[in-house]
């Protein structure tokens, strides 16, 4: 890491078929062993799918899926006098939707089942509904957060 300059933030490139930004982070988080084609396919079958049980827009699905997810605080801990506290901080809009396109595929992994495209498809109706393991992450860590005000003087 470097001491002189902040590192610059890239954007994410638009995906060609969605035209989303936010697409694109979901075909990079489904991506495994650098075997991006099939995490592409993966992503616009989990869309169409989304498509075709909810019988809406499969994007205005995703957004509002990671609207529900994203949280807006976290704990980091800090270290003061010998000992650790966790002090809630607050997150920024980028680092918030990155938590939760990660919570969200890493839940839909776990989810029972074989096929991903199937698992992905579910989760994000499901965290688009207030439910899924998903969301149940982003309450827990609001929760940590709320548990550990008291600390929130330190500054991180």
């Amino acid at each position: 890491m470097s001491r002189r300059s902040k590192s610059k933030k890239r954007l994410v490139p638009i995906d060609p078929i969605y035209n989303s930004r936010l697409v694109s982070m979901f075909i990079v988080r489904v991506l495994q062993e650098g075997k991006k084609s099939l995490a592409q396919r993966i992503v616009y079958q989990a869309l169409e799918h989304i498509g075709t049980v909810t019988d809406s827009n499969p994007l205005l699905v995703l957004e509002k899926a990671v609207r529900n997810v994203a949280p807006v605080v976290e704990v980091k801990a800090r270290r003061i006098g010998g000992s650790t506290y966790q002090v809630p901080v607050e997150l920024d809009l980028l680092r918030g939707i990155n938590l939760a396109v990660n919570w969200i595929t890493k839940s839909a992994r776990e989810r029972s089942g074989k096929d991903m495209v199937r698992k992905l498809a579910n989760e994000l109706i499901d965290a688009s509904k207030q439910a899924g393991n998903a969301v149940k992450k982003r309450e827990q860590t609001h929760r940590m957060a709320e548990a550990n005000k008291a600390f929130s003087h330190y500054k991180y």
